[in-house]
Formats: C-alpha cells, sequence, structure tokens
C-alpha cells in the first residue's frame, strides 16, 4: 500500500488541488474555544466506513466542537494531500509501517499522552512497538488482517489454502483489497517466502504468480467489498475480515478460511500532522474514541481488531469470536506483520504497477 516517498510525494501535485480542496471545504471560520478548553473545530482525515457518524455527533454535542470529516481510500491519497496540505488536517489515520518515515520526515507530531489518559485502556500488546516506542508519535486504532472467505453454496471447489485462489473454475469470481502490501506479500507467502520479502528475484518471482491469478480476479476493492460478496457478484473475497465479517451479517453462508500459508496484519493509528492547528481539540477527540463505550460502539458497526482491552466486555461476543476478525491463538502465530521496508518498496511500486496495467 505504501509508495516510495519522492514518489508519493511527486504524485501529490496532481493531489494538490484536492487537497487544497480538502481543505477549503473543511475548514470554518469560526474560532475561539470550548468552556473545557477545546477549538471549535477539529479537521479529521480518516480511512472511510472507519468511524460512525453518530460517534462524531455524539463527540460534537458533549464538547461544542464541529468536526469536520473528511476521508480518503488508500495509505498513498493520505500521505499525498497530509505531504502537500500542511495546516489543513489536525488528526488522521496511518498504518504502523508508515509510523517512522512520517516522524523521520517531519510530517507528524509528537503526542501529549496528558491529553489522552484513556490510553490506558489499551491492551500491553497493542502499545510501545518497534514502529514508535514508547508511542510518541500514534495512537492504535483498530487493526486488521486481510481474511480469506467463500460462498460454499455457489462454487463446487473447496477452498482451504491461499494457494487455491489459482484454481481456474474461480475465474472473475475474487475481490481483492487495492493494498500491495498485502496483495504482493499473500503472493509472497504461497511462494515460501516472507511477505515483506525485498529480494528483486524473488518479487519478480511474485510478479510473474499475479499475473496468472488476474483472470480470477473480479475487482480490486478497499472501500466496501463486501458489497460485492453480497450482491452474489463475488463469491471469494481476500479483503479486511471486519469486511467478511459485516457479509456473514446478511450472507451468514460465507465460510472463513484460515489458510495453512498464514496471513499478515497491520494497525492503523492515530496520528497528528505537522503544523495541525488544533492539537489539543485532536487529542481530545481520541481519548473521547478511547472510553470503553465509544470504542464498543465503533466496534459494533465496524468490527476491526479493537485494540481497547476496557472496551472488549462490551462488544458482541458474535464479534470477538468471529475467526474473519480475531484469529485463534494458533494462526496468531503465523501471522507476518506488515513491516517498513524502505526503498525496497520501490520494487513493490513497480511490480504492482505492472500487475494492475493488465488488466
Amino acid at each position: 500500500m505504501v509508495k516510495s516517498w519522492k514518489k508519493t510525494i511527486a504524485y501529490s501535485v496532481v493531489a494538490v488541488a484536492l487537497a487544497v480542496t480538502a481543505g477549503c471545504s473543511s475548514s470554518s471560520t469560526s474560532g475561539g474555544t470550548t468552556a473545557d478548553g477545546l477549538d471549535k473545530e477539529l479537521n479529521v482525515f480518516n480511512w472511510s466506513e472507519y468511524l460512525p457518524e453518530a460517534v462524531i455527533k455524539n463527540f460534537e454535542e458533549k464538547h461544542g466542537v464541529k468536526v469536520n470529516y473528511s476521508t480518503f481510500s488508500s495509505n498513498e491519497e493520505m500521505l499525498a494531500k497530509v505531504s502537500v496540505g500542511k495546516g489543513i488536517y489536525d488528526l488522521t489515520v496511518a498504518s504502523d509501517y508508515y509510523i517512522q518515515p512520517m516522524a523521520k520526515e517531519g510530517m507528524i507530531q509528537p503526542l501529549d499522552l496528558n491529553n489522552i489518559p484513556n490510553y490506558k485502556n489499551l491492551a500491553a500488546e497493542y502499545i510501545n512497538k518497534d514502529h514508535d516506542p514508547g508511542n510518541q508519535y500514534s495512537i492504535p486504532y483498530m487493526g486488521n488482517t486481510v481474511s480469506l472467505g467463500y460462498n460454499p453454496d455457489n462454487i463446487k471447489t473447496e477452498i482451504t489454502s491461499l494457494a487455491d485462489l489459482w484454481k481456474p473454475e474461480l475465474q472473475r469470481q475474487i475481490v481483492m483489497v487495492d493494498d500491495q502490501r498485502f496483495i504482493l506479500g499473500m503472493v509472497l507467502k504461497t511462494l515460501g517466502y516472507s511477505g515483506n520479502e525485498t529480494d528483486p528475484a524473488k518479487l519478480e518471482e511474485a510478479k510473474q504468480k499475479m499475473l496468472a491469478l488476474m483472470p480470477n480476479i473480479k475487482a480490486f476493492d478497499s472501500d466496501s467489498p463486501k458489497t460485492l460478496m453480497v450482491n452474489g457478484e463475488v463469491n471469494v473475497a481476500f479483503v479486511w475480515g471486519a469486511e467478511i465479517a459485516l457479509a456473514q451479517r446478511e450472507k451468514p453462508q460465507f465460510k472463513t478460511v484460515l489458510p495453512k500459508e498464514g496471513l499478515m496484519i497491520s494497525f492503523d493509528n492515530f496520528v497528528i500532522p505537522a503544523g495541525a492547528k488544533h492539537k489539543k481539540t485532536a487529542e481530545a477527540f481520541i481519548n473521547f474514541l478511547l472510553e470503553p463505550e465509544i470504542s464498543a460502539e465503533i466496534s459494533q458497526s465496524f468490527p476491526y481488531i479493537n485494540p481497547n482491552k476496557a472496551a472488549h466486555p462490551m462488544i458482541d461476543k458474535e464479534i470477538m469470536s468471529n475467526i474473519a476478525i480475531y484469529l485463534p491463538e494458533e494462526e496468531m502465530k503465523k501471522v507476518e506483520t506488515v513491516m517498513d521496508i524502505g526503498d525496497a518498496i520501490k520494487l513493490y511500486d513497480r511490480v504492482w504497477s505492472e500487475v494492475k496495467s493488465s488488466q
């Protein structure tokens, strides 16, 4: 999903107008502070379908803050707009393997954890990670694997592994997230390599294998792949685990597969861009979302991996026990974290571009 920094920022020349437009549309002219010392507006930039509108309204009513909320559909889009839109966004979300590069480039600023006391609600296994020791720059929001599911009512072949996706009878039957790191990582794992592989020869091998898979893919969709699943347009999905869980609410026959190759995982985190005009208010918003009741409400609508241990007892057991979201302990031993791979991302860029251009 990540692109090389210079290349992405170069691409953002095209996005400048969009970023400026977003800034103009999201900013208001209201000034001053609320009774509790917060600014009267906050500009939030988040993934689409990732935060219920009711939660935003709740914060607005509780604190007297107008939240100007806009969305993106990829880390690339987020990075491009934050790169050229200094001062436009007060809060955004970035995947864990983005945190160190963004910090090194001066794109995000340190947090004041004194303003985020609900940080204490986060489970130990999700904080103080290698990508941000001490959570100086980031607070985990929600995590996900890209999970594998299929509708056994509509296809005759059984699916037990990632390798089964190449079966010829699955032509135009698969939806996948539009994410180069997860998808190329999956292909690398079917070849017996790490999903974070950086060897050019192995990535070329992965490219050739991915090209062989393309006839089976109906769509790449990171926004709402469950729609294709529920509508019956596809019968196999390699998508965010939460999307499988949401599809199962309407099509319970969709089965989740725990592939023998293992899956990959990443976490999305709140970060405050450099130049944010309403930093304290952004921290108050993070703190609000970490309230157990609020965090549980978010998970009910968007059931990704929730790192808030205080919220877990309030989340439906159906969600907490769904293996599309929360993998069994034995499976977690096989899970590989998506890592920052430095300049090697240029290889992924090239491979992904060549694969996508073959469509």
